[in-house]
């Protein structure tokens, strides 16, 4: 019993360190198309 224990707390760890790994390295492609909004002008501070 103990050595299914341990197997499934190493399995568990190999898979945590392999995400970790993945996302310190995964590098997102960036958007194709650009982004745009517009801001009305009530948000800004009349002086």
């Amino acid at each position: 019993m103990m050595r299914v224990v341990l197997f499934l707390v190493a399995a568990v760890l190999v898979l945590v360190a392999g995400f970790a790994v993945f996302l310190a390295t995964f590098d997102p492609p960036a958007p194709r198309t650009p982004v745009e909004r517009v801001v009305p002008n009530e948000r800004f501070q009349q002086r």
